[in-house]
This record gives structure tokens, sequence and C-alpha cells, in this order.
């Protein structure tokens, strides 16, 4: 597979969504990155702020462009902020390094791209990600 179609993006955002509500979660936001950290697809849920996306794409952004899950990227951040300090200053204060940005790997293993799900806690932000990438067959790495 070359990447990620927008088919695959709409079943893995509705998915997480879903997980999010079945879960008794908060309402989410999530969003797709492709390998070069652009947008194939948002979505809100009813009564999430607004100002979601933001988030939402900063946690799958780092996943893209430092080729780290959302919790390996907060360790790094938490053992050398230095790092993560100079990475965000590099890709313009982009990069939100903690749980809930997935990396998206195809069956072999090579990124394809990443979901970044927020509006609950990290933890359960990256469980939902989780969900909508393994329900569009894809292997999610948080």
């Amino acid at each position: 597979m070359a990447g990620i179609s927008l088919s695959k993006a709409r079943v893995m955002i509705r998915k997480a969504l879903e997980k999010g509500r079945e879960a008794g979660m908060k309402p989410l936001s999530a969003v797709v990155l492709d390998a070069g950290g652009h947008v194939i697809a948002f979505e809100r849920s009813d009564g999430a702020a607004p100002g979601r996306f933001a988030i939402a794409q900063g946690k799958a952004y780092g996943c893209v462009m430092l080729g780290m899950a959302g919790k390996a990227q907060m360790a790094r951040a938490e053992a050398q902020a230095y790092f993560m300090a100079a990475v965000n200053g590099v890709y313009g204060g982009q990069v939100v390094p903690v749980p809930g940005g997935v990396l998206v790997r195809d069956k072999k293993g090579a990124i394809l791209g990443a979901v970044g799900v927020t509006g609950d806690t990290s933890d359960n932000d990256a469980i939902a990600a989780l969900a909508g990438i393994e329900a569009a067959g894809l292997v999610g790495e948080a």
C-alpha cells in the first residue's frame, strides 16, 4: 500500500469517534495525516471545542516528522526537554508531544502517516486512535 486513502482515513476517524462515544469519553476530534504530514481528513464530534484541530494535528504531525509515536515523544520531552523545544522550533511550534498521536503503519511496518485524537485524557485519545486504525486494517503505534 502506497499510502492512506480518503476512504481509509474516514474509517479511522469514524471508528475513533465511535470508540470515544462507546467508552463515555468527552467529545473527540480526530485528524489523519499522510506520510508527508498533510491532512487527509478531519472531524470534530458535536460538543468538541473548535480549537481541537490544532491539537490533533500537532499530535499526528510530531509522529510523522519524527517517526515516533506520541508516548515516545512525551518520554523524550521528559528526558530531554531541550531536544523537543528545538524540534518544535524547527517545525514552527506544530509538534504536540503527548499520547493521542499514533503512527499508522502497513503490515510490513512502513509508516503511512499518523492519526491525532484529542478531547479526553491523552491515554484515552490514543485508545480511540488505535481503534480507528485497527478498523481500517492497518497497524497503529501509540
